[in-house]
């Protein structure tokens, strides 16, 4: 058995026990989930390892990189920039980013940047682009400003799973005047006192880091994947394989220190609850920008991801899923490998997972979804 700690407040039990489940038959390594009720932390549990050897116990303050629940946190930003009156999600990107009007894309709007619609799913692989090339946040909005989009903007959704934090980051910083990493830790999680980061920037952070197992994929699954890369468009071929990222890439000091707003937040489980559950108790935001940011954008196949999705502005709507609950209007972000962040603020409920052993899932990672399922059906909430 493993020894789980931290809180579990009556009524969650369930939670507790669907956690314990994760490492007992989800041959969970480390992990911890944090759920919050109407601001108020109600489950905050960690248990395992930091390490696949299993030498490091995983702590309270363990950091993980979430992979693409960043992309979440890098969204918030641009809302809160909105809600201050300095960010118009109407208006064309080029009126902040003068620079990516150019291969047709002056009418872009900042609202297809969020929702995947822009048609920038990445670099296309005429310039083939290298992960160290990803750390230089000039060369690589350079890129993006100069290419054309790969499917007309406006018309789908098309996963930008590489594009999405440079494209919003850069807008974020032109409109607020800060990087992304700075403008969150000054409006987000600051004021939260909440442990998260957009890339790490001290070597105790980077000693606090758990460390990523890549997913061991089956035969089957792995000869499925090289199927669907071999036959992928250019949409998707951008967005995923240009460069290619592979989860050990996000172990090296390099990449933990970069900014990189789509891929390599850091932080733990109790920080991501406490940070959806400032934005569904209204705390980070206006009730109308709330609203805004979890307007549905039409439910579609993704170009890239090839999935049936709902996208808000920034966030994945829970829709026929139920990924962040029974809500269809919950929402949220997962992050490759499993991690997790979400909110329903009509139930007041808002949770956060971390995770080092990598699924082999985009989304809705099994483990995330035992987690999920069993804390909309705690007692507590029937009470």
């Amino acid at each position: 058995m493993t020894e789980i700690h931290g809180e579990c407040a009556t009524g969650f039990e369930p939670v507790r026990a669907a956690f314990e489940e994760n490492f007992a038959e989800r041959d969970e390594i480390g992990a911890a989930f944090s759920v919050t009720r109407h601001g108020e932390t109600v489950v905050d549990l960690w248990a395992g390892w930091a390490d696949p050897d299993r030498t490091t116990p995983w702590r309270a303050d363990t950091l993980t990189n979430v992979w693409s629940t960043t992309k979440g946190m890098t969204a918030i930003c641009a809302h809160h920039l909105a809600d201050a009156g300095l960010l118009d999600l109407e208006a064309p990107v080029a009126r902040y980013w003068p620079e990516f009007a150019a291969a047709g894309k002056q009418d872009i709007p900042v609202r297809w940047l969020l929702s995947h619609r822009s048609g920038v799913t990445g670099i296309g692989p005429e310039r083939p682009v290298t992960v160290e090339e990803l750390y230089d946040w000039d060369h690589i909005t350079g890129l993006l400003a100069a290419q054309a989009p790969l499917f007309e903007p406006g018309t789908v959704s098309g996963y930008h799973a590489l594009s999405f934090g440079f494209l919003v980051g850069e807008v974020i910083r032109r409109a607020g005047g800060l990087d992304v990493r700075a403008y969150f830790a000054k409006h987000v999680a600051g004021p939260l006192d909440a442990d998260f980061r957009i890339g790490l920037d001290t070597d105790v952070d980077l000693a606090r880091c758990s460390t990523l197992v890549e997913p061991v994929l089956s035969a089957e699954t792995a000869s499925a994947l090289a199927q669907a890369f071999a036959s992928a468009g250019p949409p998707a071929l951008a967005a995923l394989g240009n460069p290619r990222v592979q989860g050990r890439d996000s172990n090296d000091p390099a990449w933990r220190r970069a900014i990189l707003p789509a891929l390599n937040g850091h932080g733990t489980a109790r920080a991501i609850a406490t940070i959806y559950g400032a934005l569904a108790s209204g705390r980070l935001l206006s009730d109308a920008a709330l609203a805004t940011a979890r307007e549905g954008q039409g439910r579609a196949v993704d170009v890239v991801g090839g999935l049936g999705t709902e996208w808000a502005l920034g966030f994945y709507l829970g829709g026929e899923e139920h990924g962040f609950g029974p809500n269809p209007r919950a929402f949220g972000h997962d992050g490759f490998g499993g991690s997790s962040g979400g909110a329903d603020p009509e139930s007041g409920i808002a949770f956060g997972y971390t995770m080092n052993r990598m699924g082999s899932l985009l989304r809705d990672d099994p483990r995330k979804m035992a987690l999920v399922n069993a804390t909309f059906a705690a007692p507590a909430l029937r009470s």
